[in-house]
């Protein structure tokens, strides 16, 4: 067995001024986020621009919806892996540090693969499904499945960066996103434009530099000599610590499949409105993305920052954290509302060059951009309580709230006036529901009782 020395537990998170420590930790997050989703915004630009709107709508329309749901339950699930990391390394348990990591990147491998093999054999189902225009079935077919063989890359640097980040590292997964966002460019440009593969030639640009950035964070954990450092030949399933990331992960992951279950049957209800509609609505997916990387990125941080002080036991720390970092989110919120608000058109020109297309996106934009306010209480209180443990409850509300209650409305509200509108309203009204019930729970308190008990410091 491999002796090295570790270096011993150094934590910022907490010590030092709350909002500038979520700030340092904030900013790297979003900017890794902005980089991440340059990869399919390249995409949707060079495809839209150079090969057309059925090729923009088989890159930015169902695939996309596709993935978000399939991979948000694997990333969901490994985040119980980064709730717990962040609470042991508060806590500065080194040897659980280390053991979750491996079990986090046996999940990582093990998810990858279900999905590779899955995605590719299920696609044409899951189009057909979905009522996917027939214009653009096959190059949606397409792109999918290559995305799909590049499964594995794109799960293990998801959960490397998460582990990165509950330690407290949010810089490094942003260099390593850098680097990969530049590759997928450069490929895009050589795969689209200068060997005219298409749909085909964005999906293998996409999984080419996903590998770059799995085998970035691979190496970085290879070489660590923190608590987290990585051997390969010690990647396997801890049965105790399994079952941990399980009860908080397996929540969270759910929670994801049934947000992006309501997400493919509103997907499957802008189908029937037609081509400009889908291609339309995607390239506003792409400023929409825009705005959850702000407020994930701020969930993220809370979660990190909740999850150390938990486990450092500074409960008040924790809490005023949490109250400043919704009001940092409110502000950025706000603030990029507005920008879309205001240049939304211009936004627009940079997918698409025809009207129709445009001025559906516009359509859209001007709907959902001044709501996303709404859902801020329950992403950040969601967040909080989920790094201190708790994550039944926030399950629970989150399922209710923005899943249930939309599926209600699009199955049976929507169909007495089917238009785009009342199949959108579904957004504001369900993300208004769910933060109203976490603010209450929240809030009420009775979730942070519970957590310090489970864990034993009463």
């Amino acid at each position: 067995m491999e002796k090295t020395k570790k270096a011993p537990i150094a934590n910022g998170i907490t010590e030092g001024i709350i909002w500038q420590q979520i700030l340092t930790f904030f900013f790297p997050i979003l900017l890794g986020s902005l980089f991440q989703q340059l990869y399919n915004t390249a995409d949707a630009m060079i495809v839209g621009k150079f090969v057309g709107k059925e090729a923009l709508a088989s890159v930015t329309g169902s695939p996309s919806t596709l993935i978000n749901l399939i991979i948000g339950f694997f990333v969901g699930l490994a985040s119980g892996a980064t709730v717990i990391i962040s609470q042991f390394f508060g806590a500065k348990n080194e040897k659980d540090v280390n053991r979750t990591v491996h079990t986090a990147l046996a999940l990582a491998i093990t998810g990858g693969l279900v999905l590779t093999i899955a995605g590719y054999l299920l696609t044409p189902a899951m189009l057909r499904w979905m009522s996917t225009p027939a214009d653009t079935i096959q190059g949606s077919t397409t792109y999918l499945r290559i995305y799909f063989l590049g499964t594995v890359p794109s799960m293990i640097y998801n959960i490397g960066a998460g582990i990165l980040r509950a330690v407290g590292d949010s810089k490094r997964p942003l260099y390593f996103l850098i680097v990969a966002c530049l590759t997928n460019i450069i490929l895009d440009l050589l795969f689209v434009i200068g060997f005219e593969m298409g749909v085909a030639g964005a999906a293998m640009a996409t999984i080419l530099s996903q590998l770059v950035s799995a085998v970035l964070v691979i190496i970085v954990l290879m070489r660590s000599h923190q608590a987290y450092q990585l051997f390969p030949q010690r990647i396997r399933f801890h049965g105790d610590l399994m079952k941990k990331v399980i009860h908080i992960g397996l929540p969270a992951g759910l929670q994801s499949v049934m947000y992006g279950l309501s997400v493919v049957i509103i997907q499957v209800n802008l189908n029937s409105f037609g081509t400009d509609v889908v291609a339309g609505n995607g390239a506003w997916g792409r400023m929409d993305g825009i705005m959850w990387m702000v407020i994930d990125a701020f969930a993220i941080s809370v979660t990190t920052f909740v999850g150390q002080n938990f486990g450092a036991r500074k409960f008040d720390r924790m809490k005023k954290g949490v109250l400043q970092c919704l009001g940092m989110a409110a502000i950025g919120v706000i603030t990029l509302s507005a920008i879309f608000l205001i240049f939304g058109e211009t936004l627009f020109h940079l997918f698409a060059s025809e009207e129709a297309v445009i001025q559906e996106g516009m359509r859209i934009l001007r709907m959902i951009a001044p709501c996303f306010i709404l859902y801020l209480c329950a992403g950040i209180f969601s967040g909080a309580v989920r790094g201190a443990g708790d994550s039944i409850n926030p399950t629970i509300m989150t399922v209710f709230g923005v899943g249930v209650l939309r599926l209600v409305w699009l199955f049976a509200v929507v169909p007495m006036n089917n238009t785009v509108e009342m199949t959108l309203f579904s957004y504001p009204l369900t993300w208004t529901v769910t933060s109203l019930m976490f603010i209450i729970y929240y809030f009420r308190g009775g979730w942070l009782k519970r957590c310090k008990k489970k864990a034993g410091f009463i």
